[in-house]
């Protein structure tokens, strides 16, 4: 642990320290960004009416949208002249969401990465390599600072050029990577290809993934290759950047930093606060950010959270795994599909390699084709009966998405690679 008085606090000493610290934030943020004052005046109430967390609901939502209709600086609490950092979202949907930081924030920013990075056990001495992006996104910077700080020394390679990655990891001795984890299912593939045997050439022991959803399947396919432990990140760029959640050893639900993120679970169509357990849309309060304090950020991100103490001894409620994004939601014929129920089940197959597409169309109704390829072992096989295995693949996903969509199978490396966000889905309904 990097802070363990903080880590190890029990839930009402953390519950005390969260209402303490929203009442001050209510206050800043109503004080001194214009959006809040006015939002607060149009629902009719003060910060005064804000004392405890269980009075929370009262106060008015924030969304994604909020932030571009500030573009370019955001909802800033500070004069533009304090911010020392800023970063942005790709903005490939639309306007980018541009996020501010003073110095302040960043020292926040990093204490939580580098809780982040010890939480699965790294520790001081360990060796990572980082190939998150520098530069607006958010990963690269963050994780960096947060392993400088913790002690752990860093590697910063950025994203790209696989095969110099795979040298550096075996001859600078690399324990800890930082990547996407589809660019760490890539690595594991790239890795066999250049005659690398991970487990004998690597002295690979943590895998710190994130900045997209990935399934139980997919973290088995990396530990088995690799040889290491795959931990889930869990972060947005409104809300810092990664490091608002992480996994410990135990691999059973992401750790939120519940000192700086207060979290509600709600129903993503009415916004009603659910019961504690209760499976919904993450909503998180900020609760010490100068900068740019969000109050009640939608992230539309679905997800059950647990309260109960976890085996590692932290009280902080965890994110039992992210099962999907309320937009990345595939309505199919009128049924709701997610992309990681896909991958769960394509990833349990035997003969069926790590990449798969997911494209959707429509004529008259809704169509849904899924491209997978083919295991390298299996794509060799002269006995392999194909529409066997089609028939499997097709089964086993009405089975768990009750539609059936057309199935191809496609050589390996057919799918073009990503060094970052894996493109899974492509809905050609956007575009007609």
């Amino acid at each position: 642990m990097f802070e363990p008085a903080i880590e190890l606090m029990k839930p009402e000493a953390l519950l005390e320290l969260q209402n303490e610290r929203l009442k001050k934030m209510i206050r800043y943020a109503y004080d001194n960004v214009p959006f809040y004052k006015k939002k607060f005046k149009e629902k009719g109430i003060s910060p005064d009416d804000i004392k405890s967390s269980d009075d929370l609901h009262k106060v008015p939502f924030t969304v994604k949208d909020d932030l571009r209709d500030h573009y370019p600086y955001g909802i800033l609490a500070v004069p533009r002249e304090e911010i020392v950092r800023f970063h942005s979202s790709s903005g490939t949907t639309g306007i980018p969401t541009v996020v501010g930081y003073t110095r302040k924030d960043l020292e926040t920013w990093s204490r939580l990465m580098a809780r982040t990075i010890a939480c699965p056990g790294t520790k001081k001495g360990d060796i990572m390599q980082n190939i998150y992006g520098y530069g607006l996104f958010t990963g690269g910077l963050g994780f960096h600072y947060g392993a400088e700080l913790l002690g752990v020394s860093v590697i910063p390679t950025s994203t790209g050029n696989t095969k110099r990655q795979l040298k550096i990891m075996r001859d600078m001795k690399t324990t800890a990577i930082a990547c996407t984890p589809s660019y760490a299912l890539y690595l594991s593939e790239a890795a066999i290809d250049e005659g690398y045997k991970p487990k004998e050439d690597f002295d690979l022991k943590y895998g710190l993934f994130g900045a997209e959803a990935w399934s139980e399947e997919a973290r088995k396919k990396i530990q088995d290759t690799l040889g290491l432990g795959a931990y889930d990140c869990y972060g947005l760029s409104e809300l810092y950047g990664p490091g608002v959640a992480m996994e410990c050893e135990h691999q059973n639900g992401l750790h939120i930093w519940s000192d700086e993120f207060l979290v509600e679970t709600t129903n993503p169509d009415t916004g009603e606060v659910l019961p504690p357990g209760k499976r919904g849309e993450l909503v998180f309060t900020m609760l010490t950010r100068e900068a740019m304090p969000l109050l009640r950020y939608r992230t539309k991100d679905l997800a059950q959270i647990s309260y109960e103490e976890c085996e590692c001894g932290r009280y902080h409620p965890r994110i039992l795994r992210v099962s999907g994004r309320s937009d990345d939601m595939l309505i199919i014929g009128g049924v709701n599909v997610f992309p990681s129920q896909i991958e769960d089940v394509l990833f349990k197959i035997p003969k069926l390699g790590d990449q798969y597409q997911i494209l959707v169309d429509r004529k008259i109704l809704d169509k849904m084709t899924i491209k997978v390829e083919l295991s390298q072992e299996a794509a060799t096989d002269k006995n392999l009966d194909r529409n066997a295995l089609l028939k499997r693949i097709s089964e086993e996903l009405v089975a768990v998405i009750t539609i059936r969509p057309k199935i191809e199978l496609l050589e390996p490396k057919t799918i073009p690679r990503s060094v970052g966000k894996a493109v899974r889905v492509i809905d050609l309904r956007k575009s007609n």
